[in-house]
């Protein structure tokens, strides 16, 4: 810690707008002690290319929009989303979940296959399909909703209609574990 956060350390980075949305409204500061740390360990190890995955969506955007704005000479490469076969995003959280909690916890997967479906069965109001996720999430036992929306993949502003590209996100509390998923949908 003294290594890379030394005494009196008062520099951080701050990627502004993408940072205060979703995960950013929910966690002040995270972002910015993610892209200080990440900035820190590039400049220390100097790579090629780093990899992130697509799970963490709004953390891979803000440290491609860092690298591109402060010419870090980093390609950010970003990773499919891997799942559990019933669907559930893999993370290290999961081990918290109680058999029935993971049950629950299928809800945030359903709920980005539910918007995806009714986007790709030609539904434009987006508002409806947000409501319609929120109502699957909160069906659920042990679920608490931080977000569930639709919002455009590169500026993250919540959309109004539909658009070519786009990425569903929802977070939630399962009990007392968070989780996050997405999933970007094509039309």
């Amino acid at each position: 810690k003294d290594l890379m956060y030394p005494d009196n350390f008062l520099s951080f980075v701050e990627v502004e707008r993408l940072s205060s949305a979703l995960e950013g409204k929910c966690r002040p500061g995270h972002f910015r002690g993610v892209t200080t740390i990440v900035l820190k360990l590039f400049n220390s190890i100097q790579p090629d290319v780093a990899y992130f995955g697509q799970k963490d969506f709004q953390q891979q955007l803000i440290i491609k929009k860092m690298c591109r704005d402060l010419n870090v000479p980093v390609e950010i490469r970003t990773c499919s989303t891997v799942r559990e076969a019933d669907g559930l995003a893999l993370s290290s959280r999961n081990i918290y979940l109680s058999a029935e909690e993971r049950i629950s916890a299928l809800s945030l997967s359903q709920s980005l296959a539910l918007a995806s479906e009714k986007l790709e069965n030609g539904e434009t109001d987006l508002s409806a399909i947000r409501q319609s996720m929120l109502n699957h999430l909160n069906a659920q036992p042990f679920v608490t909703v931080d977000y569930a929306t639709i919002a455009d993949p590169v500026t993250l502003e919540e959309l109004e209609t539909p658009r070519p590209r786009m990425v569903a996100l929802v977070a939630a509390h399962v009990n007392q574990t968070r989780l996050i998923d997405n999933r970007l949908i094509e039309l």
